[in-house]
């Protein structure tokens, strides 16, 4: 039951897909980034062993002393995790190697699926008046995808525009019906955004028409689209936002961030502390 002295919570949305190389660490960053040039404060939560989300905000694995590792495992406060990006607005809890043995660790303990959930509950959390927290997920459908589909209000799946693309949805739905039906009832797809479009192929077009006809509503009207700038932007620790703030990857996330808002307008009662 929600706590009537609290402030407003954050909404909180798993971006998943376990199929890797599908631009879901790229829309973790970029879409961050865009929600805070709109005026959101947002919390990125690197969930993924990899920590490419870290390093492409620029977080050096030098700096990573308490990661979601230490939050999940460890217990550590969530003040202690959360740490500044070069963009301001932008917060991050970072990653490293530590996670990759975390779903090992989970197995023993009792309250392994609620770990994230409860971290992101924290009355800590409060002082940072937060408007969205993105979490980015592993590439698989492991205990820590889990988690974050018990710890969030909503999944947003990036989705490829090649070959077999729908296809991989299938397990995910399956995934997200069965949190839904065991740990967190409210659980819903909050959308799917296609990634890597290349307008020019015949086959995105394929892959957006069957999308629309199969999925509805459920697919952003905002496609991204192939762009060299999105791709060169996490070598220089940045954003694309940030890096090309005029290239079409910019304005495509831009879009994104639009579409998201109209959705979950920004409450700006609550000033961060």
């Amino acid at each position: 039951m929600s706590d009537p002295s609290r402030p407003k919570q954050p909404r909180i949305i798993a971006i998943a897909n376990q199929k890797g190389g599908v631009g879901k660490t790229t829309t973790a960053i970029n879409l961050a980034a865009a929600l805070v040039e709109i005026g959101a404060r947002v919390l990125l939560v690197d969930l993924d062993p990899q920590g490419n989300a870290s390093t492409g905000l620029g977080v050096e694995t030098a700096q990573r002393k308490f990661t979601t590792y230490d939050l999940l495992l460890d217990d550590a406060p969530l003040d202690v995790v959360v740490q500044k990006t070069t963009i301001p607005g932008l917060l991050i809890c970072p990653a490293n190697a530590d996670l990759s043995s975390a779903d090992i660790e989970l197995v023993a303990n009792e309250k392994r699926s609620f770990l994230l959930h409860d971290a992101l509950r924290q009355p800590a959390i409060d002082q940072y008046a937060l408007d969205f927290v993105l979490i980015d997920c592993p590439p698989s459908l492991s205990l820590l995808t889990v988690n974050a589909m018990i710890a969030c209000h909503s999944v947003l799946v990036p989705l490829q525009s090649e070959f077999f693309a729908l296809e991989g949805l299938s397990q995910l739905m399956l995934t997200v019906r069965e949190v839904r039906q065991t740990a967190n009832p409210a659980l819903r797809i909050e959308g799917i955004v296609l990634t890597m479009y290349d307008g020019r192929n015949r086959l995105s077009q394929q892959v957006e028409n069957d999308a629309r006809e199969n999925l509805g509503d459920l697919v952003f009207q905002t496609i991204i689209p192939r762009n060299v700038r999105v791709s060169e932007a996490p070598s220089f620790a940045l954003p694309v936002l940030a890096y090309d703030s005029a290239s079409k990857g910019s304005e495509a996330y831009r879009a994104l961030a639009t579409e998201l808002t109209a959705r979950h307008p920004l409450d700006r009662t609550e000033e961060p502390a």
